[in-house]
């Protein structure tokens, strides 16, 4: 395998790293109202038989900064909605009229601040590891090139720093998206 192969194969498998935190953060709840709270949550519809994305079953939109507001496409999928709401954690109770859900996004207290700043660091380092964990990956790919004398040491030793120098870029986005997150939670 080229050398700018393996280094691109690195470089994209760390952008999905940083993606994946970027999705994963969305649905981490701050004090405000946001549609990325509830959006990919799973809802199981028994009339359907399948599981769905609540996006998928309902508009959602924000009429007020502590509000939430879900109107279902299909008036039977609203109980699937609601159970799917309540099961989750969340911590959001739904309101219904029958017709639409109102999802009160309460403040949130101290202890549940720091829970979740817990929880957003740990998904921070998780995608840290894996990171890592590509480059531990390409710098393998790039020893076995080197052995079998596909490409010189002196190529191999180049491409690992720059690998090393994607790492380093990636994992500053990673601390970048923690600390916004972080900063939005305890402004909440």
């Amino acid at each position: 395998m080229p050398v700018d192969e393996i280094e691109f194969e690195c470089e994209e498998s760390m952008e999905k790293a940083v993606e994946f935190l970027r999705q994963e953060l969305r649905t981490v709840r701050t004090g405000r109202a946001s549609p990325g709270l509830v959006e990919h949550l799973k809802v199981t519809v028994e009339s359907y038989g399948s599981t769905m994305e609540l996006r998928e079953l309902a508009s959602i939109s924000v009429p007020e900064n502590n509000q939430l507001l879900l109107k279902p496409f299909d008036p039977g999928t609203l109980k699937d909605i609601e159970r799917a709401i309540r099961g989750s954690e969340l911590g959001i109770t739904p309101m219904s009229d029958g017709k639409i859900i109102r999802l009160p996004v309460p403040p949130l207290s101290g202890e549940r601040r720091q829970q979740l700043l817990t929880q957003v660091r740990k998904l921070g380092e998780a995608q840290k590891v894996a990171i890592r964990n590509v480059r531990r990956d390409g710098n393998k790919n790039l020893d076995a090139e080197e052995k079998s004398k596909v490409i010189s040491e002196d190529d191999a030793e180049a491409s690992k720093e720059r690998i090393q120098e994607l790492t380093k870029k990636y994992e500053l986005q990673v601390d970048a998206l923690v600390a916004a997150k972080a900063k939005e939670i305890e402004q909440g």
